[in-house]
C-alpha cells in the first residue's frame, strides 16, 4: 500500500521557521519524484517545490525561491521542506505528492492541472502576523 504521510506543520510568527517532513513507504522511493503542494482555503491548490529522488534535481515556485529548501534522505525514504522567512500568506494545508515524471511535477508548479500519482493527507501551516 502506498502511503505519504506529512508531519511538522504548527503555528509559527512571520519570519519563523518550520520543516516539514514526507515519509514515503509502497513503491519505489528512487524511481520517484516528490513534491511539495499547498492550499489555502478557498482558493486553488499551487505547486511548491519538487525533488527527484534520482539524481536531486529540484525547481521551486517563485513565490517560495530563497525562502524554502527542498531535500532528500533516500534512505530514509523522506523529503524535507525547510522552510524559513515565513509569511502570513504561506498559510496553507501543505501536501506531499509523488509522480514517475519530474516534468509533470514541474508542470503542475508552473500551473496547477495536471495531477500527481499519489498523495498525502497534509500537514497544516499557520503563520500569523
Amino acid at each position: 500500500e502506498v502511503q505519504l504521510v506529512e508531519s511538522g506543520g504548527g503555528l509559527v510568527q512571520a519570519g519563523g521557521s518550520l520543516r516539514l517532513s514526507c515519509a514515503a513507504s509502497g513503491f519505489t522511493f528512487d524511481d520517484y519524484t516528490i513534491g511539495w503542494f499547498r492550499q489555502a482555503p478557498g482558493k486553488e491548490r499551487q505547486g511548491v517545490s519538487c525533488i527527484s529522488s534520482s539524481d536531486g534535481s529540484t525547481y521551486y515556485a517563485d513565490s517560495v525561491k530563497g525562502r524554502f529548501t527542498i531535500s532528500s534522505d533516500n534512505a530514509k525514504n523522506t523529503v524535507y521542506l525547510q522552510m524559513n522567512s515565513l509569511k502570513p500568506e504561506d498559510t496553507a494545508d501543505y501536501y506531499c505528492a509523488a509522480d514517475r515524471s519530474l516534468s509533470r511535477c514541474i508542470a503542475n508548479i508552473k500551473r496547477w492541472g495536471y495531477g500527481m500519482d499519489y498523495w498525502g493527507k497534509g500537514t497544516l501551516v499557520t503563520v500569523s502576523s
